[in-house]
């Protein structure tokens, strides 16, 4: 039996410091100005780019990695973010037992910063750390509207999304256990392993792919082998980049 040590969720989300990167949670209000929401984002998705921050992110992302469709970049936007939630909540639900509510009008969002300082929480309020619950604050306060969105403007395959959200959990999972078992914390690490287990069996991700232990095969491309120099990802339904594809691979 693993003895779960969990210490209360302070205001500061400082217990995730020490994983540093996407797992590091800013509260209170972002310096330099206002900030849109999430829920802002996902919402007013639109093809202005000066218009809104989804839209204005996915350009950056197509920019910097030259990616010869808009919808490539798109796909790897969705994951970026995708991984980030992952991290906040999974990492919360580790070490603390608990998550902070993440619903998507309290995150604030610098579109074109990098973790940690694209997100801001403005308000810490506890729930529970449970599967359901991780689900309920990341699938459907966030990923679902995401998806919708992207998929509006970008025409991006359902199977596609929702292996990128799985991949994005099961690459979260994997950190964490990395970081735990370095630091002895064999609690954090096994219960990370058994939330992702549930999560995975959730119906927004079933199907996505399979877990065995900690390593994750999905059954879809997130098309980063299109991004020049790309190549397949680790987790990838691909072995080595096809030649050619007419359609997205969904699985």
């Amino acid at each position: 039996m693993v003895l779960l040590l969990f210490v209360d969720l302070d205001p500061d989300l400082a217990a995730l410091r020490p994983l540093a990167g996407f797992f590091v949670l800013r509260t209170g209000g972002a310096p330099g100005g206002p900030l849109p929401t999430l829920a802002q984002a996902y919402a007013t998705a639109s093809p202005d780019m000066s218009g809104n921050p989804l839209t204005f992110r996915v350009g950056n992302v197509a920019a910097a990695l030259r990616a010869p469709e808009v919808r490539v970049a798109a796909s790897l936007t969705h994951q970026g973010l995708a991984a980030r939630l992952w991290s906040i909540a999974l990492g919360c639900a580790a070490l603390y037992g608990h998550v902070p509510d993440l619903d998507a009008r309290l995150l604030l969002w610098d579109a074109d910063g990098s973790a940690p300082d694209d997100l801001w929480l403005t308000d810490v309020r506890p729930l529970p750390g449970d599967a359901p619950t991780v689900a309920d604050v990341v699938l459907r306060g966030h990923l679902a509207p995401l998806a919708a969105a992207l998929r509006a403007h970008h025409g991006l395959a359902p199977g596609l999304l929702r292996g990128n959200a799985a991949s994005a959990l099961a690459g979260t999972a994997r950190e964490l256990d990395r970081w735990a078992r370095r630091h002895g914390r064999t609690d954090v690490a096994a219960r990370a392993r058994s939330l992702t287990a549930e999560l995975l069996a959730h119906p927004l991700l079933d199907g996505a792919g399979t877990l065995t232990g900690t390593a994750f095969r999905r059954r879809s491309c997130c098309l980063y082998y299109r991004v020049p120099g790309g190549g397949v990802c680790g987790d990838c339904c691909f072995t080595r980049p096809p030649r050619s594809s007419p359609r997205d691979p969904s699985g």
